[in-house]
């Protein structure tokens, strides 16, 4: 498989880049809905923040990188007839509004006191915006509500998946496990 993507099969790094975030954004919304209800003095309750934000960022970081290799690699052909490639191109942009929206939204509540993200340590995200002790609810709502949202999206995403896969029949989601052979080879 090669590095880049051609006009038939997706490369490894998308593939890579799809599956690592997908896992990782999965993972980080159940710790998120896990530590929404941890106590003050649980010792879990300042070091899930900070994982929650610093792999938060991360995501960022790599959604920015994503964007990039998507806007300078081919994209392979969408499966279906053309409602359905109409409606894919949009989920997929839909995807990238809501990981936008849900990371852009956690690093203001981040950075609601005027600090930068601590990033496990390694480095810090400095706070772009002046401190706003209010921003923090507000966001912190419409991150909720947005993270919520992106997990319905998600399993839509996967139901079309499985639903190209075992009804139509087709390659999409061989594509993006990254194997290359047609339906129905033997080989």
């Amino acid at each position: 498989m090669s590095l880049r993507n051609s006009h038939d099969r997706f490369g490894w790094v998308s593939i890579t880049i799809h599956w690592l975030m997908a896992a990782a954004i999965i993972g980080i919304f159940v710790l998120g809905v896990w530590m929404v209800d941890l106590d003050y003095y649980d010792s879990w309750y300042h070091k899930s923040l900070w994982v929650h934000q610093s792999i938060g960022m991360l995501l960022l970081f790599l959604l920015v990188f994503r964007l990039v290799w998507r806007l300078t690699n081919p994209v392979p052909e969408i499966m279906g007839l053309w409602w359905e490639k109409l409606i894919a191109i949009w989920v997929h942009r839909g995807h990238y509004l809501f990981m936008f929206a849900v990371m852009v939204t956690g690093y203001l509540i981040t950075t609601a006191y005027g600090r930068g993200v601590d990033i496990f340590g390694w480095f810090e995200f400095p706070a772009l915006l002046a401190a706003d002790k209010g921003r923090e609810t507000t966001l912190g709502f419409w991150h909720m509500l947005l993270a919520w949202g992106f997990m319905g999206y998600i399993g839509m995403h996967a139901g079309a998946a499985l639903k190209h896969h075992f009804v139509d029949r087709d390659i999409t989601l061989l594509r993006m496990l990254g194997i290359n052979k047609n339906r129905g080879d033997e080989k």
